[in-house]
């Protein structure tokens, strides 16, 4: 019986998981429609072997120099490889008082929903 709990919960939990990624990616296509600011967090190589048109490249570890001047009612539309980095900074500036953000997930996810 343990097993077929595990076997089931484990097959949810992959059938769950891109339904999430492709409404995240829908969602930042619809905001990048409406003239959303996109913005790559990834590291400047990662950003020169591919991104969206566009994206502002502004790294992780840079979004205080990067987002200084920024109007924090701005629409942004954040990304990276997988959606982590991307929600590292969702979290960051939303602590900088950005109201209007949106993790959109990783580069190929937003690639594939297009």
């Amino acid at each position: 019986m343990n097993k077929w709990l595990v076997a089931f919960f484990t097959s949810a939990a992959l059938m769950a998981s891109p339904v999430f990624a492709t409404e995240r990616a829908d969602i930042g296509w619809e905001w990048i429609e409406q003239g959303a600011m996109i913005v790559d967090v990834r590291t400047p190589q990662e950003f020169a072997d591919g991104h969206l048109d566009n994206a502002k490249n502004y790294p992780l570890s840079e979004l205080d120099k990067h987002f200084a001047n920024i109007d924090k009612d701005s629409q942004i539309v954040l990304y990276c490889r997988s959606g982590n980095r991307s929600g590292k900074a969702f979290q960051y500036l939303t602590a900088q008082g950005f109201t209007n953000l949106h993790n959109a997930g990783g580069l190929v996810e937003m690639q594939q929903a297009k």
